[in-house]
């Protein structure tokens, strides 16, 4: 049986509500999911009632973008973090605000290029929750002004393009404590994106690992076979788990699916125990 431990909602920039999300992940046969949405865990709620519906086990989580000293920007998943109050649930309400402040520049900045946007506008494409790039991306397609999502990032919205703004982060290192702080366990997503090479992010995640550091997603929707492998043995070799995801977000990643990526992946459930031996009393 498998699971998928990389999943977002509406909650943050994904197109299928939380409770679609788990009738999706019901339809693939999941036994087990985590909500991983940006910054929150607004679809929380949602989402378990869904999967007790379905009978499938529910994992609360969030996705970071935190700063770490010899990569930049790294993400991070966070499991096992409840709603309500504690260490990193409180840094999650600056982070959303934070993440509000930078949008309203980006809405600036696309109308300075001479486009027709508000934000009301991407607001409203959100549905009134965790509007993100994506939601701009759509309404750039709707508009006319490109062709379609990965163009309006290649364009105005990816790092080093014209509408693109940079936002307030997490220390990764005070990340992982807070998480840990919380009772919660963190995980490297999709390390293919630090942007150092093999053997730097070896270095670099023995230190974190030192630090916390609970896993690293290594059955990633995106990766060869032989990435999948690779990071999965440098996860054993560093005491910590293989987790794996989709990363689904629905259309606005296309071609991605609930459970099993662009068709291959395979996320067995074992890794769901590994994760839980992870935990530390917060």
């Amino acid at each position: 049986m498998a699971v998928d431990l990389h999943l977002h909602s509406t909650a943050s920039d994904g197109t299928e509500p939380p409770s679609g999300v788990v009738a999706l992940a019901a339809a693939a046969g999941l036994t087990a999911i985590a909500l991983t949405d940006h910054d929150n865990l607004d679809g929380v709620a949602e989402a378990r009632e869904a999967a007790d519906v379905h009978g499938i086990e529910f994992v609360a989580g969030t996705e970071l973008s935190v700063v770490w000293e010899s990569s930049g920007a790294v993400h991070l998943l966070v499991y096992f973090l409840e709603p309500g109050t504690g260490p990193l649930q409180d840094r999650l309400e600056w982070l959303q605000r934070a993440r509000s402040t930078r949008n309203e520049r980006i809405a600036e900045r696309l109308r300075e290029l001479g486009i027709d946007l508000s934000y009301d506008e991407v607001v409203v494409e959100a549905g009134g929750r965790g509007v993100g790039r994506p939601h701009f991306a759509a309404l750039l397609v709707a508009k006319g002004y490109v062709a379609d999502i990965a163009g309006a990032f290649d364009r105005y919205l990816a790092a080093g393009r014209p509408a693109y703004v940079g936002r307030e982060r997490l220390d990764a290192l005070d990340a992982i404590r807070l998480a840990r702080a919380s009772g919660a366990v963190p995980v490297i997503a999709h390390p293919h994106t630090i942007g150092i090479s093999a053997d730097e992010y070896r270095d670099a995640f023995r230190q974190l690992a030192g630090e916390g550091l609970g896993g690293i997603e290594a059955h990633y929707a995106e990766y060869e076979p032989a990435m999948r492998a690779h990071l999965a043995e440098l996860s054993r070799d560093l005491g910590v788990v293989a987790t794996g995801g989709s990363d689904f977000h629905g259309s606005y990643k296309p071609g991605l699916y609930v459970g099993v990526g662009r068709g291959d992946l395979d996320v067995p459930d074992s890794v769901l125990d590994e994760l839980r031996a992870q935990q530390r009393p917060g």
